[in-house]
């Protein structure tokens, strides 16, 4: 593929959310876009959410759901060191290329297409009915965001590259972290991203 597709979530702006209301923000948005991006044998599972009143479509892969927990948790961890900051959280599909090296071939990461929740995260001392509101407002945003999955993966059918995978989850993917005022990458990302191209960009 000779471009990437980027793709922001929410269209404008950030999600503002709470500390307690990121885990389910994040599940609900990176378990959709995996799921209609997933083109093999998949076990699909109805999550309904235990924050919001809607409902989200998993693969059921279990190393799926393990991928997102874990990139949650090292995000969560970030937000309790660093509260009120804008973060990032971006789901990469890319594809897997042999590039000549000096010695023998290397891995090469193409990477046709980004997704980018953007994240605004505020305390909250107790529940009131200012939180009340916050949480309504948070939930139209989800759903739109949701809707404008669906509407991206059925309008960039072209952008998918050619099926080489029998699995269930059709196309590698990597899910990045990044925070104002701090990065919140490990080493091993770091090292990857440097023997890619098109890699995610992070905040600055």
């Amino acid at each position: 593929m000779s471009s990437c597709e980027v793709v922001q979530l929410p269209a404008r702006g950030t999600l503002d959310v709470f500390a307690h209301q990121i885990p389910e923000v994040l599940r609900a948005l990176l378990h959709t876009i995996i799921f209609h991006r997933a083109l093999g044998l998949v076990r699909p599972q109805e999550v309904d959410s235990q924050l919001f009143d809607l409902t989200w479509v998993q693969c059921g892969d279990p190393s799926v759901e393990r991928r997102i927990e874990d990139k949650i948790g090292q995000f969560t961890a970030w937000v309790e060191k660093n509260p009120s900051k804008r973060g990032q959280v971006c789901l990469s599909f890319y594809e897997k290329r042999q590039k000549a090296a000096w010695f023998g071939s290397q891995e090469q990461r193409l990477y046709w297409e980004q997704w980018y929740i953007n994240l605004s995260t505020k305390e909250s001392a107790s529940l009131s009915e200012q939180d009340s509101v916050q949480q309504r407002q948070l939930q139209a945003s989800l759903e739109e965001c949701i809707h404008s999955i669906l509407r991206t993966v059925n309008d960039r059918r072209d952008a998918i590259p050619p099926v080489v995978s029998s699995a269930a989850v059709t196309f590698p993917f990597d899910i990045t972290i990044s925070g104002e005022g701090g990065s919140v990458f490990s080493l091993d990302v770091v090292k990857r991203m440097l023997l890619t191209t098109n890699p995610p960009s992070v905040l600055h």
